[in-house]
């Protein structure tokens, strides 16, 4: 089933007219015949090569339910279910142990500046790289305790560079789905 969004229609005006344009540069005498060659090559146009070049360059990935199964099987695919995870709240109120459970344990933990050592109330977990031609951005999630239960969930994007690490300013549908829960 198609469904014609605001795009698909845009991309089709565009297409079709390109194509009248190219094939009335050819032929001048026919131009009923033009249109009507326009109109019928557009869809073919759009959908074997706009669309799947569109997906390639565009940094749009599918939205999963989050599945502990899933985050256990396939932890490259995480990106996947992590706003899921969070916009629905699902480790609001665990504790450490619920946790370690769910998810596993810890890849990380945060370091804290101001003791000059780890902190185990700041765990982290490694959530993929986002797919995508010419795309290097890696995203992690911090789960943040206090008196043993989750107070806070932070997703963020570092540049993922072999040898290097570099944050990425967050954008707003990053700040969109941190949590804190109280």
């Amino acid at each position: 089933m198609l469904i014609l969004t605001p795009i698909l229609i845009i991309s089709c005006i565009i297409i079709a007219v390109l194509l009248y344009l190219f094939i009335n540069a050819i032929d001048d005498e026919r131009k009923w015949l033009n249109v009507l060659l326009a109109l019928l090559i557009t869809p073919l146009a759009y959908f074997y090569i706009g669309y799947p070049i569109s997906t390639i360059f565009l940094p749009y990935h599918h939205q999963k339910e989050f599945s502990i199964d899933k985050w256990g099987e396939k932890p490259g695919l995480r990106y996947e279910m992590i706003d899921n995870m969070i916009e629905t709240r699902f480790l609001e109120g665990k504790t450490q142990q619920e946790i370690k459970q769910l998810l596993g344990k810890p890849q990380w933990l945060s370091w804290d500046e101001a003791k000059k050592d780890y902190n185990p109330n700041k765990w982290n977990y490694g959530v993929g790289v986002l797919p995508g031609v010419f795309k290097s951005i890696k995203e992690d999630v911090e789960i943040t305790f206090e008196e043993n239960k989750v107070s806070k969930v932070f997703l963020s994007q570092l540049k993922f560079i072999p040898g290097k690490k570099e944050e990425v300013l967050s954008n707003k549908k990053l700040d969109s789905i941190q949590a804190t829960f109280k």
